[in-house]
């Protein structure tokens, strides 16, 4: 068995020799794989030579070997671990963006109509039965047929966004502040009174009516005042009651339409309390 292992690194310099009968491109191109070539040696040179122990090799090439092994089992475990969290995460994300939740037949929602520098707007809204938006109409006067149709096409790719799970902040942050005409004061809505574009006043109200973004609003909140603790404790009986006449109203009102705020808003209820009392 021998000890040593000896190495020499070489250079040759050598020329092919071909016969073609047309000179073209294509015959220059096919030379290499045309096996006739006549191989003529010009020059051989000894570049380097090395030495080695196989000894040593051996042994370094177990240890060598070794760590290899331990470090692919442990690569492929750490491997297999993390294609399964991706597969996993992958899986979830897609389940959760390729589900669409559809709109009800029959839904609630509310129209409000407001001027911006004498540009009339409709914004139309549509509503699940617990009350999240899923979907906006947007209607303008005194604008063209490109406008009108950009701002159809528009309305319904915010819906499809929101039927689809997008969350209505991520809109909100987007397109409020957003500058351009028509753009002033804002006449017909209690709560915003200047927009600095379209999309800046239809977030803001759908962020006031659905988020209860207060911060976004112009005017304070006319909802009502706060409750004492002395009044909700002699209350204490009714809140059954008016728990069950609020359940009764969210089913039947639009969330948007009064702006999240059930009990201020729709103050008066006695007849229907005095209605439920008697059919008990």
């Amino acid at each position: 068995m021998a000890k040593y292992l000896v190495e020499s690194y070489y250079t040759c310099s050598f020329k092919v020799k071909h016969y073609i009968d047309n000179l073209s491109e294509k015959e220059l191109d096919n030379l290499d794989q045309r096996e006739d070539g006549k191989f003529e040696v010009l020059d051989i040179k000894l570049d380097n030579r090395k030495t080695k122990n196989l000894e040593n090799i051996d042994k370094n090439n177990e240890i060598v070997q070794t760590k290899m092994e331990i470090n692919n089992s442990s690569k492929t475990q750490s491997s297999i671990k993390q294609n399964f969290n991706k597969q996993n995460l992958i899986s979830k994300v897609s389940d959760g963006i390729s589900k669409r939740f559809s709109m009800p037949d029959r839904r609630k929602g509310y129209i409000q109509k407001a001027s911006i520098d004498n540009h009339k707007v409709y914004l139309h809204t549509g509503e699940y039965e617990d009350g999240k938006i899923g979907e906006i109409f947007i209607d303008t006067s005194k604008e063209g047929e490109l406008v009108k149709a950009l701002m159809n096409n528009f309305a319904i790719a915010i819906s499809l966004g929101l039927q689809y799970g997008v969350p209505l902040d991520e809109y909100v942050n987007a397109y409020v502040d957003t500058k351009f005409e028509p753009s002033g004061k804002v006449y017909g809505n209690d709560r915003i009174l200047s927009a600095s574009s379209i999309l800046d006043y239809i977030f803001r109200e759908l962020a006031i009516s659905y988020l209860n973004r207060e911060d976004l609003a112009h005017t304070p909140s006319i909802a009502g005042t706060t409750v004492d603790k002395n009044t909700e404790k002699n209350n204490s009986d009714e809140n059954e009651d008016q728990q069950q006449i609020l359940k009764i109203v969210k089913d039947i009102t639009s969330k948007g339409f009064v702006r999240n705020n059930y009990k201020k808003k729709l103050v008066d209820l006695s007849d229907i309390k005095l209605n439920l009392k008697g059919k008990k």
